[in-house]
């Protein structure tokens, strides 16, 4: 019996595996780049301690300013809808942008949303209103940042630096990023094109490694 429920698992893990990325619009095609090379913020100051950089991960970008209102709001929305399913995926990460002013309130905002949600998962980076402002800028979107270095859209920046979205969205033409206050949005754009970006680099992992299984 053990035997036939292993060899069950064996089966079933790749077809899942398989039904949810192909469940993303585009399937295996590629997200197109919108910007390339946005500007790293390795120099910023991380709630960790150790740098982040958006290099050699697939990120989820969000500018949240200084009202810690809108960083609850906008953060639990993205994280209930998008962030969960995704976390364990290696490469992954979810970095929000800050002003440095509010270090010392969003460090308690995450340890008390631990019990709610993945935070504990999360990276901050602080740093001054310019510098934040300087990144945002690369990033070469319509968007703009509030008087509170705030803005409720978020965005993918895969492993090279560049700015992931679409090119031929129904909506918006070009979509440089999502919206975190609309569910709708969350749910099925990003969440698709999410799907899209970790499918495109696991394939070409396998091209580039015949023998890797995952």
């Amino acid at each position: 019996m053990k035997k036939f429920l292993v060899l069950g698992i064996l089966f079933a893990l790749p077809i899942t595996a398989y039904l949810f990325f192909a469940s993303g619009k585009n399937n295996f095609a590629k997200l197109p780049v919108l910007t390339e090379n946005v500007q790293d913020i390795t120099s910023f100051e991380s709630n960790s301690g150790d740098p982040i950089s958006f290099k050699e991960h697939i990120s989820i970008v969000a500018f949240f300013g200084s009202d810690l209102e809108n960083i609850k709001g906008n953060t639990f929305n993205l994280d209930k809808k998008i962030l969960e399913k995704y976390y364990d995926f290696d490469d992954f990460q979810f970095v929000i942008i800050l002003p440095e002013e509010t270090k010392e309130e969003t460090s308690a905002f995450v340890e008390e949303f631990k019990k709610i949600s993945e935070s504990s998962k999360w990276k901050i980076a602080y740093s001054t209103r310019e510098n934040i402002q300087e990144v945002f800028n690369s990033f070469e979107t319509p968007h703009a940042l509030d008087t509170d270095d705030h803005t409720p859209y978020v965005f993918i920046v895969d492993k090279d630096a560049n700015l992931r979205g679409r090119d031929d969205d129904e909506d918006h033409g070009k979509l440089f990023g999502y919206d975190s206050r609309d569910v709708a949005e969350l749910n099925n754009k990003m969440n698709d094109d999410v799907k899209v970006i970790l499918a495109e680099y696991r394939l070409a992992l396998k091209r580039n490694n015949p023998e890797t299984k995952k």
